[in-house]
């Protein structure tokens, strides 16, 4: 397998101004602090979304492993493994970390005593044990099973008990959704394939072969069914037999070269022992000073957690099954790799992979450009080569934009951005697409559409991504295009909350507590999902202010599940929450918000998360919060700061930059920043910029007891990014004939008609650009007459009042769009008659709604 960078070695800063090289703190083995086992006990209430346990897996696995090869016990959980249940039906090769739905597990390996089928064993959790690469219990009938993992192929080691007749079923139909398979034995190897599929329901089918050969003769099978055969050896002179492995899910041919390559003839400690050298240097990638031991075991068994998964998709000689059922090879030097739980994973865990090796995102790039070439368009949630449709929104537009912005730059981005963007005009790629861009939103009602409201956010946080990419890549106008559709969340805004809407305009009864239009979650929980434009949402809450009292509300509770008006910390859509405050002037309450969250829902024990870990996406959410940084904006590597959870923290980032923390004194109790420096240099910024997390740096944090307004000034606050305005900003909005908008009559008075009139200079056509998007003019603003949403509606001059009926978006084409109505201000028949009375149309980009904006 590619072997990781050695592990790396802290030089921390301590002191203020400058931050001089501390003496060097180093921890050799970050995979002692590791407990694969968290997770796989409920550590939080069961909320209808998978239940409460991470749905983790203990067994042998190597980073990002094509191979997991792990318990599943009788008790079914989505993982394969359930801590309270003391029965193991078999070790199968292939499994899922986290899901909120049954999948893999397929061919599960038992080993049994005498010669008969056996269902189960029991075991004792005093007799197993798991760290990073490698497994191992003995049951109570004194049979031992251990495994270890490389990257395509793994070695077990079964020791049994005594003289009698040592077996070994393997179930090539077994997996936790419903398989078929078939078997092949010849001499002392047997070969087969499994298929299986359904994921939550979907229609995903894979295929994955296997070959593994023994180290002493099969010297008979039985086959209870036709799918089970049941080996039979000779322990008479020594009562271990050891198993070789390989997998792939291209062919058996595949699978025994990658066996050969892998696993060759290294003995079961070779192979463990190179697999937990290859987890200590990625995990080395991030070492940490300071703190308590169950600090560092809850650190690094996240950290572990977050990188299982994407998993590696291709052979050792390139070859890949790709997502139009073909078998393709990929370019020299990279890996393909698969199984996305997007909607999960875009928020923390797929940045965090972006920050710690360039390598790896860029091929996570092309692997997504790989897909969408081969089906048409991205999925939601993908497994092995096939999408399953599952959860909503463009997840993976994100995660391509993400890997770029992080510095995973070696792929086709442009290639990646044009397919993205064609793909998104599609049903399989956007469900309710036609609606959204008709609409600026998705309607209640949508067919085919899962929480219409919830789908709308994350449709506008996928154009942004999109949006961020094109503009790295010089393409402006396509940036300025996507960048404007994201903005389509004001059509959701209305009375300080984001609300579901009807296709007529309306708004429905709104319940911040209901979960009705919503996915996994309720209005409250989805008030803050616009990540990418803090300022302007915040406008619409009543400033920074409102803002603040919202979130000391929705923060009541840190995990109150989806039917209460409060955070939801142990699933997706409230992850990117604590964080806002920051953007509200208030980075204190995000430190102690995320520190309290972090010690509250996360714990170094079996029951040690609070909800599905999906794929590492709530692991990877514990380590930021540890860290004190998080990726807030979709498509963009800013890192919106709380507080370290550790004295001194080095990230090796694989471009070779390096991040420095110092804190000294960082305790749970010392959680409020008082003060910072950036490089030896003060700064009251609760964030760092993009060129920061690229080159490298000191952070040195002065830690108190007590909160501090450090960072809480509004020219400190993180940026937001919007259509470009100049607040401030006077003077005449031309149209057609160079002609102006203007106030009839000059008069303020509220209803007074607003008009195309030959351009004079006057008051009345002197418009104010206000950064809440509205135009005032006479000290009023740009108004729809009683919020009109259809075609023909006049527009009038209004006290301001910041609803929807106010805000003009400048277009790339130069038209004002109105996201209440979805139309744009227009001039009727194209008139330019003096007095023509302005009104809203569906945008059709004529000259009739071209606009020169100061």
């Amino acid at each position: 397998m590619r072997r990781l960078l050695a592990l790396f070695t802290i030089v921390a800063a301590a002191g203020l101004v400058p931050a001089p090289a501390a003496s060097a703190v180093t921890i050799d083995d970050p995979a002692q602090y590791v407990n694969p086992f968290v997770g796989t006990k409920p550590g939080g209430p069961d909320f209808g979304h998978g239940g409460g346990a991470g749905n983790t897996y203990p067994g042998a696995n190597a980073p990002f492993g094509m191979l997991q090869w792990s318990p599943d016990t009788v008790t079914k959980q989505a993982g394969g493994y359930a801590y309270d249940d003391n029965r193991i039906r078999g070790f199968s090769l292939t499994h899922i970390s986290g899901p909120g739905c049954d999948d893999y597990g397929n061919i599960p390996f038992l080993p049994i005593l005498g010669n008969g089928l056996v269902s189960h064993y029991p075991f004792s959790h005093a007799n197993e044990q798991a760290s990073p690469g490698t497994y191992s219990v003995t049951f109570d009938n004194g049979l031992k099973t251990e495994l270890a993992a490389d990257t395509r192929g793994g070695v077990a080691r079964f020791t049994y008990p005594g003289t009698g007749p040592a077996s070994l079923l393997i179930d090539v139909a077994k997996a936790l959704n419903n398989a078929t398979g078939a078997f092949t034995v010849s001499g002392n190897t047997i070969s087969g394939y499994s298929d299986g599929g359904g994921f939550c329901g979907a229609g995903n089918k894979y295929r994955v072969h296997f070959s593994a050969t023994f180290d002493r003769p099969i010297t008979g099978y039985d086959t209870p069914t036709t799918t089970q055969p049941i080996l039979h050896f000779d322990t008479s002179a020594g009562r271990t037999v050891t198993a070789r492995l390989g997998i792939s899910f291209v062919s058996v041919a595949n699978a025994t070269a990658n066996r050969t390559a892998e696993i060759g003839t290294r003995t079961f400690e070779q192979v463990r022992d190179a697999s937990r050298a290859d987890w200590n240097a990625l995990l080395g990638r991030i070492a940490v000073g300071g703190g308590t031991d169950i600090q560092r075991r809850v650190f690094y068994t996240a950290l572990y957690h977050s990188l299982l998964f994407p998993q590696t998709f291709n052979d050792v000689n390139g070859q890949y099954v790709g997502f139009d059922k073909v078998v393709h090879t990929t370019e020299s030097g990279r890996n393909v790799y698969a199984t996305y739980s997007g909607w999960d994973v875009y928020r923390s865990q797929l940045p965090l992979i972006g920050l710690l090796d360039d390598k790896i995102a860029s091929d996570i790039g092309q692997s997504l450009l790989r897909q969408v070439e081969q089906s048409g368009y991205l999925d939601r949630w993908t497994l092995a080569n096939g999408g399953t449709g599952v959860m909503v929104g463009d997840p993976l537009s994100i995660i391509g934009s993400t890997m770029y912005a992080f510095g995973g730059t070696n792929f086709d981005a442009t290639g990646f951005l044009q397919r993205a963007v064609a793909a998104s005009d599609s049903h399989a790629q956007r469900p309710g697409h036609v609606q959204y861009f008709q609409h600026g939103y998705v309607p209640n009602g949508t067919g085919g559409v899962w929480g219409p409201a919830a789908t709308s956010l994350e449709y506008y946080s996928a154009d942004f991504a999109l949006s961020a990419l094109a503009r790295r890549l010089g393409q402006t106008t396509v940036a300025n295009d996507l960048l404007s559709k994201a903005q389509g969340w004001r059509n959701l805004a209305n009375n300080g909350w984001i609300q579901h809407r009807n296709a007529d305009g309306s708004f429905g009864a709104f319940d911040p507590a209901s979960d009705a239009n919503y996915v996994e979650g309720n209005g409250a929980q989805y008030a803050w999902m616009v990540p990418f434009n803090h300022a302007g949402l915040f406008g619409v809450m009543g400033g920074n202010a409102g803002a603040q009292a919202k979130l000391d509300t929705f923060f009541t509770k840190l995990n109150a599940g989806p039917h209460e008006p409060y955070a939801y910390l142990g699933n997706e859509p409230s992850a990117n929450t604590p964080w806002a405050y920051v953007y509200a002037g208030a980075p204190a309450k995000a430190q102690d918000v995320v520190r309290r969250a972090l010690l509250t829902l996360y714990k170094a024990t079996p029951d040690g998360e609070a909800g599905n870990d999906d794929l590492g996406q709530m692991s990877a959410w514990a380590v930021w919060a540890a860290l004190g940084m998080y990726p807030q904006v979709p498509g963009r590597s800013e890192l919106v700061l709380a507080s370290p959870q550790f004295s001194e923290i080095t990230i090796r980032r694989g471009n070779g930059a390096t991040i420095s923390v110092s804190a000294p004194g960082a305790s749970d109790s010392a959680r409020y920043v008082q003060s910072l420096t950036v490089n030896g240099a003060a700064s009251s910024k609760p964030w760092l910029s993009e060129a920061f997390v690229a080159a490298g740096g000191s952070l040195a944090f002065t830690l108190g007891t007590s909160p501090s307004a450090w960072g809480s000034a509004p020219a400190d606050a993180p940026p937001s990014y919007d259509v470009t305005v100049t607040p401030g900003a006077s003077g005449p909005i031309v149209g057609l004939g160079a002609k102006c908008v203007d106030v009839a009559n000059s008069s303020p008075a509220d209803g007074t008609a607003v008009q195309l009139f030959t351009c004079n200079g006057s008051t009345a056509q002197r418009w104010t650009v206000r950064s809440d998007h509205s135009l005032s003019a006479l000290g009023k603003c740009l108004d729809v007459v009683h919020s009109g949403m259809t075609d023909g509606a006049k527009v009038q001059l209004w006290t301001c009042n910041r609803t929807n009926a106010q805000v003009w978006v400048p277009q790339p084409n130069g038209s004002l769009r109105n996201p209440n109505s979805g139309r744009c201000l227009d001039l009727p028949n194209s008139n330019t008659a003096d007095g023509t009375r302005l009104q809203i149309w569906t945008c059709n980009g004529t000259n009739a709604q071209g606009w020169a904006v100061p």
